[in-house]
């Protein structure tokens, strides 16, 4: 099985059960350079919140020399913001949609991060 295609059924996987739920998803995607973390309303496939690296504030703040945000720190940067923007509309409680990543490296990092600033899985 390619790599694609074993992201594709993870994905498919994990969806699958979350769309049985009602709790809006935190969606999260990630490339070499970057993060994306938004929580999606179920019934109506709206962007409520949404936060990444590519923001201006969270691009002055990242540590390294060429400020990507492709890496662990970075994560945890943008689960403890969108926690915060999810706080300030009211969304206390959401699916976790790690879009068939793997549950380890940044994507852990940015879900522990939105775990201790209040968000819950």
């Amino acid at each position: 099985m390619k790599k694609r295609e074993a992201r594709a059924r993870r994905a498919k996987s994990c969806r699958s059960r979350i769309g049985k739920g009602s709790l809006p998803r935190l969606s999260v995607h990630r490339t070499n350079l970057h993060i994306y973390a938004s929580i999606i309303d179920i019934n109506s496939t709206k962007i409520l919140v949404s936060a990444s690296t590519l923001e201006p504030d969270v691009k002055s703040g990242l540590a390294s020399e060429k400020k990507h945000g492709g890496n662990i720190s970075a994560a945890s940067i943008i689960g403890k913001r969108l926690a915060e923007k999810a706080k300030k509309v009211g969304i206390s409680a959401v699916a976790f949609d790690r879009s068939g990543f793997k549950y380890h490296g940044r994507i852990k990092a940015l879900a522990d991060s939105a775990r201790e600033s209040g968000l819950e899985f």
